[in-house]
């Protein structure tokens, strides 16, 4: 069977990857604040692409809202609350750049350790509780379908820039 919830756990791998490559660019600070900026830049564009068109995308729009039909209550509990932690991240980027721009790199960082910790604990709560939850929610046939919506969201969104998005990571998590 085709799990959209294997695709979402996987998307979380290379989320948390970005996450280690944020933790590290620390160091980078002292080092040289322009290679630090660009780091930094190219981690804002993977978070604003990767996790949040590409992986919150599928959550909000196919499965919170499949869940929510299965189950109303979930929709003002755990699902709200990941929903307004999306939005958080938004706005924590948004913040992250802001200090960039003023070249307030450290300030820049704490921002940044602020929403890696928060996405950490974020992506723990879907892990652990939401997708075990999808999973009991739904039979095999429904997470197939949900499965194909996911593909189908990633096709229009565009396949080759979600996979030049990881090569990117990739290429930056090599750079250290």
């Amino acid at each position: 069977m085709k799990s959209p919830v294997k695709v979402l756990f996987d998307e979380h791998e290379i989320i948390q990857s970005a996450i280690g490559i944020a933790k590290e660019a620390e160091i980078l600070i002292a080092k040289d604040g322009i290679i630090y900026e660009n780091t930094v830049r190219k981690l804002i564009s993977f978070f604003r692409e990767y996790a949040d068109q590409y992986h919150h995308f599928k959550e909000e729009q196919i499965l919170f809202p499949e869940m929510s039909k299965k189950n109303e209550l979930l929709e003002d509990g755990v699902l709200k609350e990941m929903f307004e932690n999306h939005s958080d991240f938004r706005s924590m980027i948004k913040s992250i750049e802001i200090f960039l721009d003023s070249k307030d790199y450290k300030e820049a960082q704490q921002q940044l350790n602020t929403y890696t910790e928060t996405l950490l604990d974020h992506i723990a709560v879907e892990n652990e509780e939401v997708f075990q939850m999808a999973e009991a929610l739904f039979d095999d046939a429904e997470l197939e379908k949900i499965y194909f919506r996911f593909e189908d969201c990633d096709r229009e969104l565009g396949e080759s820039n979600k996979v030049n998005l990881v090569n990117q990571l990739k290429k930056t998590q090599n750079s250290f």
